[in-house]
């Protein structure tokens, strides 16, 4: 895998007004989804897999951010967070966005960052995490030209940045990581180096961090404050709904409040993303659809890079190429756990 580790901090971001019409765009939106339940795409060589497998069964295994043995369930509830769009390309889905979409400062990190000119703008998310939720150590979900999220699934994605054999393909994304509010915790975790020692970026309201998050480990601490029952019991179909005024309740499938939360309690972040380009012939190799790759070219060359790395993915099913994929090329950070309270704050 080869990207970027240049990180840059913007401080502040949007200023006074525009921090607190983040705020209120948050709270106008209203109705927040998990995101595992986003874009869920199945392929042959996986049935069944997450869409982030890969960092699911490192989170489980290590038991998260602190390493403290959980039960299944309570662990998934802590990593289970909630996510919506708010712009995607030419889709702006709430009014209000676009100072935030279009900011100068977020281009110009992004320049730095990759070292290219043309950068183009292409969706805003948000994130939002109850008090005791944390965010698995992982890297983003990347690009190709022929491949992204919206036509494979993430965790095939991942894997083949990991590998090193599409870079050719790979659209560079520069990601913007935006924070409004001061709750309690919620650091970022983040290494430029997956062998070296991480960096803990104590997160501040109208600040961001633009870096290559599709190359760079990072994870979210814990966001403090337990409820004092313990993690409510977050599953597939809880959301998270604003009520107004600040007030914020938890809500399982069936509409029932599991829990309410002031939304200074609450850890508000809003991502950026944007392709990179070294100039406008890339550009247009990736608007008139140039040079794509496909799922069965994709697959086919994985399976031969496994051969000539010695494993034998023909004795595996077909079914269980996934796992096996994943597991030859993700290597996490050794220690996360280990490693939170020893690190310096930035």
């Amino acid at each position: 895998m080869t990207g970027s580790t240049a990180v840059v901090v913007i401080d502040p971001l949007m200023g006074p007004s525009g921090a607190d019409a983040m705020i209120e765009l948050c709270e106008r939106f209203g109705d927040y989804g998990m995101y595992a339940e986003h874009e869920p795409i199945e392929a042959d060589i996986g049935p069944g897999l997450v869409q982030r497998h890969d960092s699911v069964m490192h989170f489980l295994r290590s038991g998260g951010m602190r390493g403290i043995e959980e039960s299944p369930l309570t662990l998934a509830a802590r990593t289970s967070y909630f996510r919506e769009e708010y712009a995607y390309a030419a889709d702006i889905r709430i009014e209000g966005i676009e100072p935030f979409l279009d900011h100068g400062g977020l281009r110009d990190a992004a320049r730095q960052v990759h070292g290219r000119d043309v950068i183009e703008p292409v969706i805003a998310y948000a994130n939002l995490m109850v008090p005791g939720q944390e965010l698995a150590v992982h890297t983003d979900v990347p690009e190709f030209r022929g491949a992204n999220r919206k036509l494979m699934p993430q965790w095939l994605l991942v894997v083949m940045h990991h590998s090193g054999l599409f870079d050719a393909w790979r659209l560079h994304i520069a990601t913007g990581i935006a924070w409004f509010g001061d709750p309690v915790g919620g650091s970022l975790l983040y290494w430029t180096d997956p062998a070296g020692p991480a960096t803990l970026h104590a997160t501040r309201h109208d600040t961001a961090l633009v870096l290559d998050t599709d190359s760079v480990f990072h994870g979210v601490d814990r966001v403090g404050g337990d409820h004092p029952d313990g993690m409510p019991p977050i599953r597939p179909g809880c959301r998270l709904h604003a009520e107004g005024h600040g007030k914020w309740v938890l809500q399982d499938p069936e509409g029932a409040m599991l829990a309410t939360y002031d939304f200074e309690q609450l850890r508000f972040s809003v991502s950026w993303k944007a392709y990179c380009f070294a100039g406008e012939a890339e550009r247009e190799a990736w608007r008139d659809h140039r040079d794509e790759l496909d799922y069965d070219t994709i697959v086919d060359r994985l399976v031969d890079d496994l051969r000539d790395r010695g494993r034998d993915p023909d004795a595996v099913p077909r079914a269980e190429l996934g796992a096996l994929m994943i597991d030859e090329y993700v290597r996490f950070p050794a220690g996360p756990a280990a490693q939170l309270g020893r690190i310096p704050a930035v």
